[in-house]
């Protein structure tokens, strides 16, 4: 039985990543950031896989920057836990084990229930209406299958809901463990299914919110969080059975071996 399946975006027939504008440049402390911001796009969206090496000369081509603020943004996000940085081997993508995805996610879905619960008790109805508007328009990119945009107004939610929980230790603590994720959560939606049920549960979440009813949202949310983490493992599972049914076809050997 086929599944259907959205399309990741093509970045090898897109333009070349714009380069990093002179005004950004002016001020030297905050170039590496800047670079940093732009990697971190490319690796949540897939363009820069997990477990890539990250090549520092093509890179400096790309973003047209040289060596210095490279490896400078090479170690913030080595500090949020995305690149692994090794003496004579280079910096590299992090690639998180099936066991460190599935703690990742069970922890992450009790931080999302706790901001859920917190915001309920201490939004504002400013708050409300603008993750209200937020919905609509994550509703619209999901209407036009625009995955991309559509990741980046679900993040806008779900970091309104933890910032509206209004606890500083526990938007530090989400960030820190949401940034390990960012990529997988964004590859889960890749099934239709998925993505729709996705979708339909965010417009409850803006429901519970509105009726500020802190134990709805929570359970909501923590839901939201479970089957992400399942996306994400079944997706691992696939590529593994594809990689070994790849490796172990009859065809392929014979190919290599000059047999019939």
């Amino acid at each position: 039985m086929k599944t259907d399946s959205v399309s990741p975006p093509n970045h090898s027939d897109s333009p070349a990543a714009e380069p990093l504008r002179p005004s950004e440049a002016v001020d030297r402390r905050t170039l590496p950031a800047t670079i940093a911001d732009r990697l971190r796009e490319m690796i949540i969206e897939g363009e820069l896989a997990a477990g890539t090496r990250l090549n520092e000369r093509a890179l400096c081509d790309r973003l047209q920057v040289s060596r210095t603020p490279l490896r400078e943004a090479f170690r913030l996000l080595s500090a949020d836990g995305l690149v692994r940085i090794q003496p004579n081997r280079g910096a590299h993508v992090v690639a998180l084990s099936e066991k460190d995805i599935r703690e990742s996610f069970e922890v992450m879905g009790a931080l999302e229930a706790l901001s859920g619960e917190l915001a309920c008790q201490r939004i504002t109805d400013q708050e409300i209406a603008e993750i209200k508007a937020l919905t609509f328009e994550m509703q619209a990119c999901h209407a036009r299958q625009n995955l991309s945009s559509y990741y980046h107004v679900n993040r806008a939610i779900h970091d309104r809901i933890n910032a509206a929980g209004h606890n500083h230790l526990l938007s530090q603590v989400y960030k820190n463990i949401n940034l390990r994720l960012q990529n997988l959560r964004f590859r889960s939606n890749l099934n239709h299914d998925k993505w729709d049920k996705a979708m339909s549960e965010h417009l409850e979440m803006a429901d519970a919110l509105a009726l500020r009813d802190g134990p709805r949202l929570a359970q909501i949310m923590r839901e939201h969080l479970r089957r992400k983490g399942e996306a994400v493992l079944e997706n691992l599972k696939l590529a593994a059975d594809a990689d070994a049914a790849g490796a172990s076809d009859p065809a392929d050997t014979a190919g290599a071996t000059g047999e019939p």
